[in-house]
């Protein structure tokens, strides 16, 4: 389990809070007016048991990814894997860049959005470009669709109208002959010489019938009135009827002209919609894409030009980013170079080389750090021409070198140092203690180390403890003080406790230790 106080807006919290954590707000005595930026309490732990492991994050459990990936944000730990890393041009291109602080993070961000930008727009060109062809064929062929459409000039709902009028027209004689038997059932037939019962008659009879006798009953009066009432109504459908008889007449000629422009019409159906409404839509549509598609050489043109533009202006941010990283580099050689000497590397140095390569998301600089040895050696590349132990000694040079130096904001308060003397003697594991000591005014320092001189310097001691016990091999970390202290140091140095030489070596180390960091 480990408690770690960030700031509040910090990757780390950020990414926290997204995965549901519970951060309290940290209230510093020194900070009394508020104008600092809030810090908060983030409790971040990880049990192991024998099947499975589980990761807790402000009170919440998460994935073990997560965890890690915070880990990287909190923790740097400098061990064998470190220097591995060290040799990759990507880390120490992220080293000068960090040793850099404001002014290169200011060049760095700059070039990076002209670059995204710039990346940005000649993908949309590249794209445009490519399907120049494809765009042609579909404008090709929405034109000739909307020159047919206007061409056959079709109007909302005329499918439907023609098709009520084709039927009209094919049935001229069945509709005339329903419509005339229709009327004569309601006021008879002049043609007819034997005349039949008709409605209007038979009402006009039950209503004489009904108003003969209504003064006997008011009840009878009112049905006498619904007779009259159907009587006019039976008067006005049979008008209607005669009406709409009188409008049909078999027009072969307007049949035949019916049934072309619904051929015209059905043309249109088959290709862009299942009616006349659906084709206008279509229509519609075409037109809005034609016009995109008319655009794009407008919008080819307009981005060829911005490209270009792009271009002038990350080669500019580039430069700018080059200049700044030079002048970092430069300061980054003396402190790196000069705190080698003060580890035992005495004609050692440090050089950073910037050369040139395609610009990409990081610049246009290929950083490469060349170490010299010592005097008379040539300067080689770290991959190349440093040891496990010198690349230690590197790093740790790097870490101090950049203690005085502005940084970029989300740096890493807690430093790991895996056995980085390993290797040394014990004058350069003076020096290393001592740098150690310096870098634990910055931060948090814990150090795995099997020397004496080095432990010295550390404001707690602790001690890993392991024996076997029925069989079981356990493992205890406590913490010495004191006399337990001073017989550890001194087991450390002779390999005996109760040596007195050997504790009085430990007692001269541990004052000389307090007296430097005093």
């Amino acid at each position: 389990e480990g408690v770690f106080v960030v700031a509040g807006q910090s990757p780390v919290a950020v990414r926290a809070r997204e995965a549901g954590a519970d951060l309290d707000e940290v209230v510093d005595p020194q900070d009394a007016d508020g104008s600092g930026e809030p810090e908060v309490e983030l409790v971040v732990a990880r049990s192991v048991a024998a099947r499975r492991s589980r990761a807790h994050v402000g009170g919440r459990t998460v994935p073990i990814a997560v965890l890690s990936e915070m880990g990287d944000e909190l923790v740097a730990v400098h061990g064998q894997s470190e220097q591995v890393l060290l040799r990759s041009p990507a880390r120490q291109r992220e080293l000068l860049d960090s040793f850099g602080g404001r002014e290169i993070a200011t060049a760095l961000d700059r070039y990076q959005r002209l670059f995204g930008d710039l990346a940005a727009t000649s993908a949309e060109l590249a794209t445009l470009t490519e399907q120049a062809r494809q765009r042609r064929q579909e404008a090709d062929l929405l034109r000739l669709g909307l020159q047919e459409i206007e061409a056959a000039a079709p109007q909302s709902g005329e499918d439907r109208e023609l098709r009520m009028l084709s039927e009209r027209l094919e049935h001229a004689s069945d509709l005339v002959s329903a419509t005339g038997t229709a009327r004569a059932a309601l006021v008879g037939s002049e043609d007819d010489p034997e005349p039949g019962p008709d409605v209007l008659g038979l009402l006009d009879t039950a209503r004489r019938q009904l108003e003969s006798v209504a003064g006997l009953d008011p009840a009878l009066a009112e049905l006498a009135t619904r007779a009259r009432e159907l009587g006019h109504l039976a008067t006005e459908l049979a008008t209607d009827l005669a009406g709409y008889a009188a409008g049909i007449e078999a027009d072969p000629v307007l049949l035949e002209r019916t049934h072309e422009r619904r051929a015209q019409l059905g043309a249109l159906l088959r290709k862009y919609g299942d009616d006349v409404d659906a084709v206008l839509a279509w229509s519609s549509q075409a037109a809005r894409r034609l016009l995109e598609l008319e655009g794009d050489d407008d919008r080819i043109e307009h981005l060829a030009a911005r490209e270009l533009e792009l271009r002038g202006q990350v080669e500019i941010a580039a430069a700018k980013l080059t200049t700044a990283r030079r002048a970092a580099a430069g300061r980054l050689e003396k402190a790196v170079s000069r705190e080698l000497r003060d580890l035992s590397m005495p004609g050692a140095a440090l050089s950073v080389h910037l050369g040139e390569r395609p610009p990409g998301r990081h610049g246009a600089d290929e950083v490469t750090f060349l170490l010299t040895p010592h005097r008379g050696a040539p300067p080689r590349p770290l991959a190349k021409g440093a040891s496990g132990g010198e690349l230690s000694r590197v790093m740790l040079a790097i870490e101090v070198a950049t203690l005085d130096h502005p940084r970029r904001p989300a740096e890493t308060r807690t430093l790991v140092f895996d056995e980085v003397d390993a290797g040394v003697g014990g004058r350069a594991a003076v020096q290393i203690g001592r740098r150690l000591a310096r870098l634990a005014r910055r931060a948090q320092v814990i150090v795995v180390t099997h020397l004496p001189q080095v432990a010295a310097f550390a404001d707690q001691h602790l001690v890993v403890a392991k024996w076997a016990s029925d069989g079981v091999t356990l493992s205890e970390v406590h913490v010495v003080e004191g006399d337990d202290r001073l017989r550890e140091l001194a087991r450390m140095l002779a390999g005996v406790e109760e040596s007195s030489a050997a504790q009085q070596h430990a007692r001269e180390l541990l004052e000389q230790a307090a007296a430097e960091r005093r």
